[in-house]
């Protein structure tokens, strides 16, 4: 039987007041740690699997309330760009989402809690706990308060690498990434690279994939330039 930690604070931040704790304990569970232990633990995955359908579902919506002249294609392509891995696993990290979670020892010293892959599912395993302890009205509050309150700003990220590419020409620069390191085995990678204009260097992305970790160099880059 997991023993709850203490969530006052986390449920300040979403500001939700759980009936039932232990929805939160499954919310927070890595299959690792139910793995591991000696006694009956579900992980969070029914959860994450619940909690993602809803998102499509309210983001969907939302969208197309709010933007009455975008066509389906723009529409689907903004909704990718929100509930992307990086999206999500950007919001939960500044929010301190992988302190309370349930890991095995190998996830906890790989350093499984900041993983984005892992913060992107808790995203959606809290927002399935909120909707089966507060029903779909909370689960709507959750999902406008922490992804839909900025939606020009945690949409860049999908478009982030041609975004900067059209500063670049437009600025008569040359943009390019240079890839710092590769490390982790085969089925775990890490790649770090750098954007550089001109060959002067800017930010720093990391991802699973070298596509992935541009993505995130161009981002980073695009908001320390200030680029709409």
């Amino acid at each position: 039987m997991l023993k709850s930690k203490d969530y006052s604070r986390l449920e300040e931040i979403l500001g939700y007041q759980f009936k039932d704790k232990s929805h939160l304990d499954t919310a927070f569970t890595h299959k690792s740690y139910a793995n591991e232990s000696a006694e009956k633990v579900v992980s969070y995955e029914r959860y994450e699997y619940l909690g993602d359908a809803i998102l499509e579902y309210v983001t969907s919506k939302e969208l197309f309330e709010e933007y009455p002249d975008k066509t389906e294609g723009e529409l689907t392509k903004l909704r990718a760009s929100l509930v992307c891995e990086y999206t999500l696993s950007q919001i939960t990290q500044k929010l301190g989402f992988g302190d309370y979670l349930y890991l095995s020892h190998g996830e906890e010293i790989n350093d499984g809690k900041n993983r984005p892959s892992i913060l992107c599912d808790l995203f959606e395993s809290v927002l399935g706990a909120v909707y089966l302890d507060g029903g779909l009205e909370e689960a709507e509050k959750y999902i406008k308060k922490l992804l839909l309150s900025d939606i020009e700003s945690n949409s860049t990220f999908y478009d982030a690498k041609s975004i900067l590419q059209e500063y670049a020409q437009a600025e008569g620069l040359k943009l390019d990434y240079r890839l710092i390191s590769t490390l982790g085995p085969e089925h775990n990678r890490v790649y770090r690279v750098v954007a550089r204009l001109n060959k002067e260097e800017y930010e720093e992305g990391t991802g699973p994939t070298k596509k992935m970790a541009e993505q995130v160099a161009a981002h980073e880059t695009i908001k320390r330039l200030g680029i709409e």
